[in-house]
């Protein structure tokens, strides 16, 4: 029975007892099928309720019966992950469209309108996973969505978009890996913020907040938890990680894929709150030698030189895989770009994870038993770029290979889905060169698996019934205080305090604060292009004015706040390639120039074709961190406040060696990517300190270099003046007792 039919800016919402509401897009052709005095969708406009239009039945039910009635040419664009689509686009950034072939600015559209591209997508490649990246705000979002997902239901099938986002919460964005923007979201703390509250109930409270955020957004599939084990301190992606340690790590990794699968109520868990999540990065992508990373061809290769890389498949095997709540396991698992060192493919290459039988055919879908989602990160079958210093396609040692070659290896060793790949065309020849050397009924069940997997996430979060969104409920719901509340109090939770000299914290409000400007050099981006040298306010004269008097000179000054951020630092120098040396240097965790005496030589791993050696050795060169001069804002600061009060404010992307000033600071304060407001709430003691260190702080960078990026805990660590060891877990509160 029909309890209520109503129609609204084109999208027609019939509910009924005892089943799902369903939802239609006006002109799609779509239309209500009733049968047991139920009603369902009929997708295939045949009047005859189908297999998969039957919500009654199985997602691997429904889903089977429809790869079984689709094209070859339509399972290729199921297989497509998109590249990043902005909503709408913006200026001088990448990822543009156009509308009626006009530029966003000069076509006079509504945000949400579809760019010409977009439709494309859907309309001629058959594409249904679109990755969005920044959005205006909830409304453009839902409205969006709905347009996508109308134009969708008017294709064959009426096959849904599945919308995807990569991490869009964090309060606030470090510098070093390319983050989508919040659209209103509720905050909360970075991946490795929530590790330094070494409570799994933070992070399955964010997961359940962010799943409905999620889904008001028409986001269906999250791109994490980020999983690695980030045993290598001075990866540039640790932010954004769970932790090093697998006892802490596997619960956190268990919560974060409950609270975000899991629907309330649901025999199985899946439902209208559902977010699938893509755990990456198989088999383990924190072990970089010397810190590089994978985005880049200088960051190819992880290295285990403990042998230590069955551990780093424990988050997936012990905990992704084994969640405690009802959808029982992770939706999807997403291979690293790196070439994970010794473990030589069947043919005895070292290769791209993806492109690897052994750690993708023997490892994941063998050994570890996984049969959701695997799908490769992104635009790793183009053509390489012909210079080391790129952000260019990652086929790692398969670059002999065309790109349809690249994509048949990548199939056939169990992969379902391309991401960031537009084109179908390489594909569908990847299936032609298949059927020569398989025969076309492999290449036919190869597909139609692959198909079947993809199918099963869309059906568990019930789109194929109604993927509509109400754009007023989507603009209620996202960032709402409950919600916006969580985040601030996990924010509030994760900020540790190191040191408290003689009592300097918690400060009393309405003192004359002086806080110094940062100055940056020019460095390169997450894409490689340039950055020109800059100067940053660090903190607004609003928020200081919650709590103080902003000051412009230290003399006038009662206390001073230094905020800085861990030393970043660029791995690879073309000058240095060009004037004869390997281009290869040191990533430092200091401030002031380093150069690495203590490094390793020979470096374990190497070779490109683009190099003519395979030593990536640093040895004996030296760096120096983009950021030096916090360094000198802190020294220069102390030097002016003769004797009064400085506050150093740490943003630790990474752990760092805070020798060069620690003696200088009287009180120290990390944070792990949370806003202004959270630190300054615990620096003038509205909140008591909680957080404890995600990570070991090193004694110096000799020290890290002789670590294995593979082995966490193996650094020694720094003891302040006061006899603390800033060894992992260490925090305290204002009274300088150790927490924990």
């Amino acid at each position: 029975m029909i309890t209520k039919d109503i129609t609204s800016g084109g999208i027609r919402i019939v509910s009924q007892e005892g089943g799902p509401d369903l939802g239609l897009a006006e002109g799609s052709g779509v239309s209500i099928i009733e049968q047991d005095g139920l009603f369902f969708k009929d997708h295939e406009r045949t009047g005859t309720l189908l297999p998969y239009e039957d919500w009654r039945l199985p997602a691997k039910e429904r889903a089977k019966d429809l790869s079984a009635r689709m094209t070859i040419e339509e399972i290729a664009g199921l297989m497509l992950y998109s590249s990043h689509q902005m909503v709408p686009p913006r200026a001088g950034m990448p990822f543009r469209g156009t509308y009626g072939g006009k530029e966003y600015e000069e076509a006079g559209v509504p945000p949400y309108a579809l760019s010409d591209q977009q439709k494309l997508l859907i309309q001629k490649d058959h594409i249904r996973h679109i990755l969005m990246s920044a959005v205006r705000d909830a409304d453009t979002s839902a409205r969006w969505s709905n347009a996508l997902q109308a134009l969708a239901e008017a294709q064959p099938h009426a096959i849904p978009v599945n919308i995807s986002s990569d991490p869009r919460s964090g309060a606030r964005h470090a510098s070093a890996e390319y983050k989508n923007a919040g659209s209103d979201v509720s905050r909360w703390p970075e991946g490795i913020g929530f590790a330094s509250c070494f409570d799994p109930d933070v992070v399955r409270q964010f997961a359940h907040d962010a799943s409905i955020e999620y889904r008001a957004l028409g986001i269906t599939t999250a791109l994490g938890p980020q999983i690695d084990l980030s045993t290598e301190p001075r990866w540039m992606r640790l932010q954004d990680t769970l932790g090093s340690v697998t006892e802490d790590v596997l619960p956190l990794v268990r919560a974060y894929c409950d609270g975000m699968q899991t629907t309330e109520g649901a025999s199985d868990g899946w439902g209208r709150e559902s977010v699938n999540t893509m755990v990456k990065h198989w088999p383990g992508g924190g072990t970089g030698e010397g810190g590089r990373d994978a985005h880049y061809p200088f960051g190819a290769y992880a290295v285990y030189p403990s042998g230590n890389a069955a551990e780093h498949m424990k988050p997936f095997t012990e905990a992704a895989f084994r969640l405690d709540g009802p959808t029982k396991c992770a939706s999807a698992v997403m291979p690293y770009y790196t070439v994970s060192w010794g473990f030589d493919d069947t043919d005895g290459q070292n290769v791209g994870n993806s492109y690897s039988r052994n750690i993708i055919t023997q490892r994941l879908r063998g050994e570890a038993g996984f049969d959701g989602i695997i799908c490769t990160d992104w635009g790793i079958t183009g053509d390489p770029a012909p210079v080391m210093d790129s952000f260019g396609s990652r086929c790692y040692n398969v670059q002999n290979l065309t790109t349809a070659e690249r994509h048949l290896r990548i199939l056939m060793n169990g992969v379902d889905q391309f991401g960031g790949n537009n084109d179908p065309v390489p594909l569908i020849e990847a299936y032609r060169i298949g059927c020569e050397r398989y025969g076309r009924d492999v290449m036919d069940a190869r597909f139609r698996e692959s198909a079947a997997r993809l199918l099963v996430n869309i059906f568990h979060c019930g789109l194929f019934e109604d993927p509509y969104l109400d754009p007023a409920a989507s603009a209620r719901i996202v960032g709402n205080e409950e919600f916006r509340r969580h985040g601030y109090e996990a924010q509030l939770k994760s900020v540790v305090l190191l040191k408290n000299k003689g009592g300097a914290l918690p400060l009393k409000e309405g003192l004359k604060v002086y806080v110094p400007g940062r100055r940056l050099r020019a460095t390169k981006s997450f894409f490689r292009s340039e950055v020109p040298a800059r100067e940053d306010d660090p903190v607004t004269d609003d928020v200081i004015a919650r709590y103080g008097v902003r000051v412009p000179t230290p003399e006038e000054a009662d206390v001073a706040i230094v905020f800085a951020e861990s030393p970043a630092s660029d791995p690879y120098s073309p000058e240095d390639a060009a004037s004869g040396g390997n281009g290869y240097l040191p990533l430092t965790l200091q401030y002031r120039p380093y150069t690495a005496t203590e490094a390793r030589k020979p470096s374990i791993a190497g070779g490109d074709f683009r190099e003519s050696f395979t030593d990536r050795s640093y040895r004996g060169k030296t760096n120096i961190a983009v950021n030096e001069s916090d360094l000198d804002n802190i020294l220069d600061t102390r030097r002016a406040m003769a004797g009064k009060p400085v506050i150093v404010v740490e943003t630790m992307n990474n752990p760092m060696v805070v020798s060069e000033f620690e003696a200088e600071a009287d009180a120290i304060v990390a944070e792990f990517g949370v806003s202004r407001e959270a630190v300054l709430d615990i620096v003038f003691g509205r909140c008591q300190p909680r957080g404890r260190l995600p990570f070991q702080l090193p004694r110096d960078m000799a020290t890290v270099e002789q670590h294995a990026e593979d082995r966490a805990l193996d650094l020694d660590v720094y003891t302040d003046e006061q006899g603390n060891a800033y060894d992992y877990g260490f925090g305290i509160g204002f009274d300088g007792k150790r927490l924990g």
